[in-house]
């Protein structure tokens, strides 16, 4: 597992979903494979890992994690204390960077003995370069290292700073789920095309490009999303119907107590998970 700059090498420690979107990112932005290492407990991730990026993954960390300036976490928030833990004495020196949802920076700091931890809420659009990712640091990470994280999350998307760690239980609720609600929205969307007597893959194709068009339209315009519903709902219209009904069925504020869900079981991982 060698590194062509010890200060630039990154290890990832768990090579899931999103470790294999922000690889994915270094790579197409022209980072070495020989850069980067992987720690990854499950053989057919590593196997994977391998075929897709030219990567040769190890089973457990080891004293070659010494080498790399930048660690990711990218392991389950129920694992990431035993992880941690064996790792500790591996990685003093690096920059953290954590993507599991609900572990809260102290815990980090705890198990791995360093203030120099960013904690980030990505979502899984990263896997095609579309991620919407937040990001917080603690006073111990310096303006180079958040041009690091910086760096690094960028290959997966875009990004934003939040200014309390706190704030990333809401983006864990906003972003972090939300693609799952767009996917819900697209299966209703599809169930009723049908229903309608479209074909599955027309109705589809229909209730994505929607998607797609509408949030492009609304990230070029200054205006906010009311005023855009309201200049394509046209009284006594179709559309008026549609919003008519969902209003009198309350959907506003139950996709809002939805979101509510999301961001209380992120607190509660952090509860559950992060006792050091």
């Amino acid at each position: 597992m060698a590194y062509a700059d010890d200060k630039h090498g990154i290890a990832f420690i768990g090579g899931g979903n999103m470790a294999s979107a922000i690889i994915g990112g270094l790579l197409r932005q022209g980072v070495a494979p020989g850069d980067i290492a992987v720690v990854e407990p499950f053989a057919p991730a590593r196997e994977r890992l391998h075929s897709d990026f030219g990567l040769a993954p190890v089973e457990a960390p080891g004293p070659e994690l010494a080498r790399a300036g930048l660690v990711v976490w990218a392991v389950k928030p129920q694992t990431f204390r035993a992880a941690a833990l064996q790792a500790r004495p591996h990685v003093a020196q690096a920059l953290h960077l954590s993507v599991a949802a609900g572990i809260r920076s102290d815990s980090i700091v705890a198990w791995l003995g360093t203030e120099r931890i960013v904690r980030t809420m990505p979502n899984t659009p990263a896997l095609v370069g579309k991620g919407m990712t937040g990001l917080y640091a603690r006073a111990g990470v310096s303006a180079e290292d958040r041009a690091r994280a910086e760096a690094v999350v960028a290959t997966t998307g875009e990004f934003l700073w939040v200014a309390g760690e706190s704030d990333l239980d809401t983006v864990t609720a906003v972003s972090g789920s939300g693609p799952a609600y767009v996917f819900f929205f697209l299966e209703a969307m599809t169930q009723a095309g049908v229903e309608m007597g479209l074909p599955r893959e027309q109705a589809y194709q229909l209730a994505v490009g929607t998607f797609v068009g509408a949030s492009e339209l609304a990230r070029a315009s200054q205006e906010p999303p009311e005023l855009l519903r309201e200049r394509v709902t046209s009284k006594g219209g179709t559309t008026y119907a549609a919003i008519t009904s969902m209003e009198r069925d309350n959907v506003k504020a139950l996709f809002v107590k939805a979101m509510h869900a999301s961001h209380r079981r992120a607190q509660e991982l952090g509860d559950e998970f992060g006792k050091s």
